[in-house]
């Protein structure tokens, strides 16, 4: 018959084991996951940096000079400011704008993103309207539209899909 001691012995070194090959995976797990921090880290860097346009920058921020310059599809959304058209947003973002438009103004409707998604020709299930949501929430942070109330999305005068 075994001793209690030597099965905790054999218990303890079966733990040990588990918890280095545990260890190996994680650190592992941790490589990759760096590996996709750096990478996304990398595109978004590549994605704001102007490109396609001849001539003098817009704007200069810091000592870099800042382009806006037509969007292309998956670019990113700019903070919006005095002057900046929707022309330089992407154009899933310009058909939102665009079906947001027709409300704009102090007393705008809003609409939420299942009536967003159906507007710009989206059939309303559940990944097409996130999508929508995804969107309209990233226009409503960088002051494009409003979110009148939450998931009620609204153009904001003077910021609408028109040029």
């Amino acid at each position: 018959m075994p001793s209690v001691m030597g099965l905790l012995e054999e218990r303890e070194r079966a733990a040990r084991q588990r918890v280095d090959a545990l260890r190996g995976e994680l650190r592992e797990a941790e490589a990759v996951w760096e590996r996709f921090v750096i990478a996304r880290e990398a595109v978004a860097e590549v994605l704001a940096e102007p490109r396609g346009v001849e001539g003098p920058p817009d704007e200069v921020v810091g000592e870099r000079p800042a382009q806006v310059v037509g969007a292309v599809p998956g670019s990113v959304v700019p903070v919006w400011r005095e002057g900046l058209a929707a022309s330089v947003l992407s154009p899933d973002y310009q058909q939102l704008m665009n079906a947001l438009a027709g409300g704009s103004g102090v007393d705008a409707v809003a609409m939420d993103c299942r009536e967003l998604a159906v507007a710009v020709g989206l059939e309303p299930v559940p990944a097409k309207v996130e999508g929508v949501r995804s969107k309209v929430k990233r226009l409503a942070a960088r002051g494009w539209l409003m979110e009148k109330r939450p998931g009620a999305f609204s153009a904001v005068a003077g910021r609408d899909g028109g040029s």
